[in-house]
């Protein structure tokens, strides 16, 4: 099968600590959907779990900005408000599936891809390749416009880089070995992020119910992830909501309840059970001995997230 028709399981990083090496780059942790680009004849734009989301962004026509027949690109799409990427403004963007809708959120709040890597080029795989000289090769087929940006970076000094960052009030930072090559499918230590808030993904296992102006929702989530391949409960979390998440992801829930209770654990407040199928993002500020999430904030669902890729955090 041609590279352009494969579907490609994105590189992964682990989670580590600011440092300074010259023999890694440092560069931006993008707020934003991590995306493949397949450009050719056709552009096809392919999501964390393989699915192809091209139609939700019909303004990135990248064919106009890149001088290559074939090439596979790596990257984020974000969504920006006032020069910072607004990952509300993504979530919506993610979860519309009307045409004429689509259309309108493209001139109102236009997508932007952020290319890091190049896997592909007219007809040679540059997987085996250090990423440096991908980056070389990146960085000579790209033309920037608003709707294909290159990540910048900087070499050696990551703890400097990431005090930076987290004054920017921005979500992390990303270091990557020079010298390492692109590992399709695998969490590697050559790419490392270097987190200025601590998130994580979980799975949503229930809800509990709606009071006083939330009686029509839910009033929190029940969470969970998996640790050595059992799913386990983590709490619930109640706040980051608006109205518009609030009704959303209401109307996800009532079609996914069940009577099958996906954990182990009974909480002391009521639940109703769904099906562990969705993925949201949640905020918190550690992780307690019984695995709870202290002070969750939930940010997004993830629908570029499958439930089996939740794991329970370990930093």
């Amino acid at each position: 099968m041609s590279w352009m028709d494969r579907k490609i399981k994105p590189m992964l990083a682990h989670i580590a600590e600011p440092f300074d090496s010259e023999d890694f780059i440092f560069e931006l942790k993008f707020d934003g959907s991590r995306t493949l680009a397949f450009i050719g004849e056709k552009l096809r734009l392919q999501n964390r779990r393989l699915l192809t989301i091209t139609p939700r962004y019909p303004e990135l026509k990248l064919r106009d900005d890149v001088n290559a027949r074939e090439t596979i690109l790596d990257g984020e799409i974000v969504v920006t408000k006032d020069g910072k990427p607004d990952f509300g403004m993504l979530q919506t963007r993610e979860h519309v599936g009307d045409e004429l809708r689509i259309e309108l959120l493209s001139q109102t709040t236009p997508a932007t891809f952020i290319a890091f890597d190049l896997l592909y080029l007219d007809g040679r795989p540059l997987v085996d390749l250090p990423l440096m000289e991908r980056r070389a090769r990146l960085e000579e087929i790209v033309t920037e416009s608003p709707r294909l940006l290159l990540s910048r970076y900087i070499e050696t000094h990551g703890r400097r880089y990431f005090e930076e960052v987290k004054k920017l009030g921005l979500e992390g930072a990303m270091a990557k070995r020079k010298r390492s090559t692109y590992q399709i499918d695998k969490r590697s230590r050559d790419w490392l992020k270097l987190k200025a808030v601590k998130t994580t993904d979980c799975v949503i296992v229930g809800y509990t119910p709606g009071e006083g102006w939330r009686s029509g929702y839910f009033g929190a989530l029940a969470i969970g992830a998996y640790r050595e391949g059992k799913l386990e409960f983590m709490g619930k979390v109640g706040t980051g909501f608006d109205e518009g998440s609030l009704k959303s992801i209401s109307s996800l829930l009532k079609v996914r309840e069940t009577n099958v209770k996906p954990v182990e654990a009974k909480p002391p407040y009521e639940v109703k059970w769904v099906k562990p199928e969705l993925v949201c993002e949640v905020k918190f500020m550690e992780v307690t001995p019984d695995l709870k999430l202290r002070a969750p904030v939930f940010r997004w669902l993830r629908v570029d997230k499958g439930p089996e890729e939740c794991e329970v955090p370990t930093f």
